[in-house]
């Protein structure tokens, strides 16, 4: 049993549950004094979601014991609603209703826990509660003694961090078979559309038959299609309305066609919530989860991420603060090592890591351990082959379903691939009145001080500090060994990309000292942005149309262009010659190189294209018109109202023209599908024209099929709408 104090916060006060059983009412304010005069005292109360009582306190620290983190370790990828009642109710203990009640049951999930914990004796456990109590966790003796370990022994290396050890491997697989053409039949639509209903009956889950739900698995079929000419896919505008049941309706379809013909269907979402729902839907197909993990794959950018290199950077850089007092740092790896050891897919957003986390332990030591910035080194990687992105790839190639999100989709194609060996012929959009707005972020243009920055960062790695950022030297030097012009030309690189702003250019700019000719531009960006934008005082963004210049900036721009220039031509040499590597050596070349060279090749080929020569182009057409159907504009952006960025912005007028080209026109069939493609107001060519507009299919040669199914529910008439002030 569990002998502490235990505080539970209500709207009003609090209730103290002290080591003796007695209940005591304290008003808001006595909280955070009476929790820290305890702590000082050696009886250190436990709380549910330290930080948020913290906030709700208005103290910036509590010398408390967070339940939270101890449900973490014992139960790491698990969920739970963070607070007494949530825990109660995940370890079993049903649903606490008064604040009395709850602090009974904080003390009961503590014990229940710390009898959880006892019966797991994997040596890893056992390692990593050590390490707990060396950094002076708040739960680390307890820890101990329920896993009735009397003597912490001496820490060893990374002890219990270096759960990269024990990760399984992928294993390279040869090239998988374009897909197939067969079509897929309306009558098939039902019948599988059928078959998940009648499953999610046995469930005991609702899914009574809808004959709208049929109509619109039947209408979407003809995306299934074999397509009859180049350019021209086979596309479904189809507009559902809410409680149609649409993603049974296209998984239907969708899942006959992957099994018939060897391929798999993209399912792309604008929100990671409708991606987590897709693959709960997806457990009526594949009620197995070791099948349904082959079968069925979620897509995310590298972001979304856990990196295996930057934890074992973080660990290492932490481990020495091990017996040196408490270690939040400490504390906080090992958690995130609990969690990368239990988690399903190594996903930060939107997968099984509890969201609480990054508030309990920071940004830095969870969001924070992803490849944000691109600095990911492939194959030179020594957890390569362990990798969550890797496997993911991989699993994605041979899969039927891909869940993936509207930009990932959208850059992937632009770039011809990225990281999968040939696109996908077969799409289903859903949200997908959302692709202009998905469309405008992935295809437009920003030449700025984050930017700019940022591509710095990726080419020289951390500069005079400890980081984790790796430049552009270690992700390449070794390939070119041998080869003393290529390293000629990496140093050229380098050196050009001293260039681009530095740590502090914000600051430099609104003093009006910039350091080189990018910053000399942003300032005189700046400059001009300030001169003529109205509501300076507002804390908004501030815009204003690129021309006239003020004096100085088309002189400043052409500077600017000559410092990219210098750095564009060694790093298309570099590209050159890594390319040229692959064909030269293929013999001798063993596949995880081939595939490093690759990726890096294209990695630097694509801030070329996307970065620099797009940067050049922008900077060029400054005393011009802009390109047809483009726009241009300068912008000082702010959070909070505090100056965060500065820059030179482009985007299409109209996003879907690149989305129809990139994405649409080389693929075989499509759906677009959502409750609200249309425009609603009557006229039904008006609306449909709408919603050709907002999809970008009214620039597809072959026009699409339009389908629109109604709701079988009178949502008017059953819908209250509250407006809570």
């Amino acid at each position: 049993m569990v002998a502490a104090p235990v505080v539970v916060l209500g709207r009003s006060a609090a209730v103290w549950l002290s080591e003796d059983g007695e209940f005591e009412q304290l008003a808001l304010a006595a909280v955070a004094p009476r929790i820290n005069r305890a702590g000082a005292d050696g009886a250190m109360p436990i709380v549910v979601h330290r930080p948020a009582i913290a906030r709700r306190l208005g103290v910036r620290q509590l010398d408390a014991a967070d339940l939270l983190e101890l449900f973490a370790f014992v139960h790491p990828a698990c969920a739970c609603l963070p607070t007494p009642r949530g825990l109660a109710e995940a370890v079993g203990l049903g649903r606490p209703e008064s604040l009395e009640d709850q602090a009974i049951a904080v003390l009961d999930t503590a014990s229940r826990l710390l009898a959880q914990l006892g019966r797991d004796r994997r040596p890893a456990t056992i390692e990593q509660a050590r390490l707990m109590n060396a950094a002076s966790w708040s739960w680390g003796r307890q820890a101990l003694a329920a896993l009735g370990i009397t003597e912490p022994a001496r820490l060893r290396g990374l002890s219990g961090l270096d759960i990269w050890q024990h990760l399984p491997e992928w294993q390279e697989t040869g090239p998988t078979d374009a897909p197939g053409s067969q079509p897929v039949e309306p009558a098939e639509a039902r019948r599988r559309l059928a078959q998940l209903l009648a499953h999610a009956r046995g469930l005991e889950q609702a899914a009574e038959p809808r004959p709208q739900q049929a109509d619109y698995a039947s209408a979407v079929t003809v995306a299934f299609a074999p397509r009859e000419t180049e350019n021209e896919p086979n596309v479904v505008l189809a507009e559902a309305g809410t409680g149609v049941g649409k993603t049974l309706g296209y998984l239907a379809p969708s899942s006959v066609w992957a099994e018939r013909n060897g391929g798999a269907v993209w399912v792309s979402t604008y929100t990671r919530n409708l991606q987590s729902q897709i693959e709960q839907e997806l457990d009526r197909l594949f009620p197995d989860p070791a099948i349904k993990s082959e079968r069925v794959v979620v897509r995310k950018g590298r972001e979304n991420y856990l990196c295996l290199l930057n934890l074992e950077d973080a660990a290492r850089a932490a481990m020495p603060q091990a017996s040196q007092g408490y270690s939040a740092q400490l504390v906080a790896l090992t958690l995130m090592a609990r969690w990368a050891s239990a988690t399903r897919d190594g996903a930060l957003i939107g997968g099984d890591f509890p969201g609480w986390l990054v508030d309990l332990l920071g940004r830095g030591a969870t969001l924070g351990l992803a490849d944000r910035r691109g600095e990911c080194i492939y194959s030179a990687c020594p957890h390569h082959s362990r990798c969550y992105i890797e496997h993911s790839v991989r699993r994605a190639r041979r899969a039927d379903i891909v869940i993936a999100n509207h930009a990932l989709v959208m850059v992937q194609a632009a770039l011809g691939g990225l990281d999968d060996a040939y696109l996908p012929t077969r799409y289903v959009f859903d949200e997908g009145h959302h692709i202009t707005d998905a469309a405008d972020g992935a295809f437009s243009a920003h030449f700025s001080g984050q930017a700019t920055a940022d591509l710095r960062r990726w080419l020289l790695g951390a500069e005079g500090r400890s980081g984790r950022a790796r430049g552009l030297r270690r992700r390449v030097e070794d390939l070119l060994a041998d080869d003393d012009a290529g390293l000629d030309t990496l140093q050229a690189a380098l050196v050009a990309a001293a260039s681009l702003p530095a740590e502090g250019w914000l600051s430099r700019l609104v003093e009006g000292e910039p350091r080189h000719a990018i910053e000399a531009f942003l300032a005189k960006t700046r400059a001009q942005v300030m001169a003529r934008a109205s509501g300076i005082d507002s804390g908004f963004d501030l815009e204003v149309e690129r021309q006239p210049p003020i004096d100085g900036l088309l002189e400043a721009a052409a500077e600017a262009d000559r410092a990219l220039k210098a750095l564009e031509a060694p790093l298309a040499d570099l590209v050159r010659r890594l390319s040229n590597k692959l064909d030269d050596e293929a013999a001798e070349l063993d596949s995880a190189t081939r595939q490093r060279i690759e990726a890096l090749a294209r990695s630097i080929d694509r801030r070329l294209q996307t970065q620099v020569k797009s940067w050049r182009a922008m900077l060029a057409d400054l005393d011009r018109a802009t390109p047809e159907g483009m726009i241009d504009w300068l912008s000082v952006s702010r959070d909070f109202g505090r100056e965060s960025d500065v820059g030179l912005h482009r985007h299409w007028i109209d996003p879907t023209i690149p989305f129809a080209q990139a994405v649409m026109r080389p693929s075989h069939g499509v759906v677009v599908t959502s409750a609200t493609l249309t425009d609603g107001t009557g006229d039904v060519e008006a609306d449909w024209a709408a919603a050709l507009a907002r999809t970008g299919t009214g620039h597809l040669s072959l026009p699409p099929l339009r389908a629109a199914v109604p709701s079988p529910f009178d949502y008017r008439a059953q819908t209250l709408s509250l407006i809570v002030t």
